[in-house]
């Protein structure tokens, strides 16, 4: 049959789009409709089987399975780095340019620990709101500014220099959970949606 999934941008071009060939080589029957959005959407209304989401679930009365979790890390390009200079300690934020999401689950600010390990806030007052991760992880690598996004999202980029981890010291631990959320369980979980997510769960890495 056909199935229908939302993902959001960043997982659905780096981690589910590369699995799509083997899924249908193994699943020959199932045909897949894929659509990426970093909005959270209602499944019943898009008639979707399954939402692949990043972030805190929240009430919902969707089943959810836990795909993998990855700590956020603080990046900026080496370009705009040599122009601005590194922020030493949250407070040098204060001089850059801090770019945020504009879709309805976003953030406001990004939390960091000090010196005695009190948790702070820093407020996102850049000049740049981006739709999705991917586009937030592209802006970065244009010099932009500066981003905050899940690890395994950017590691590639940090591996090759083109992204630089700042703020380690001052890093939280926080992690980024990606769940499969769906309708449905048991007997009432059709055959597509259970290959599928027990597929997910076999392939996807996220460090």
């Amino acid at each position: 049959g056909r199935l229908r999934v939302n993902s959001y941008v960043p997982f659905g071009q780096h981690r589910l789009i590369p699995l799509m060939p083997r899924f249908l080589e193994r699943y020959p029957e199932i045909a897949i409709d894929l659509v990426l959005t970093d909005n959270v959407i209602d499944l019943m209304e898009e008639r979707a089987d399954v939402a692949i989401r990043a972030g805190p679930l929240g009430e919902s009365r969707l089943v959810a399975r836990k795909l993998g979790q990855s700590r956020v890390v603080v990046v900026a390009a080496p370009p705009y780095l040599r122009k601005h200079g590194a922020p030493r300690t949250p407070a040098d934020l204060d001089h850059h340019n801090r770019m945020g999401f504009c879709f309805v689950r976003h953030v406001d600010g990004w939390p960091f620990v000090d010196s005695a390990g009190e948790a702070l806030i820093v407020p996102i007052t850049g000049n740049a709101l981006v739709s999705d991760g991917e586009a937030m992880r592209l802006m970065a690598l244009s010099g932009t500014g500066i981003a905050r996004l899940a690890r395994w999202h950017v590691e590639p980029d940090i591996a090759a220099g083109r992204l630089v981890p700042l703020l380690e010291d001052f890093n939280p631990g926080d992690e980024e959970l990606t769940h499969a959320v769906y309708v449905g369980q048991g007997k009432h979980l059709p055959a597509r949606v259970r290959a599928f997510l027990d597929f997910l769960v076999e392939t996807v890495r996220l460090t």
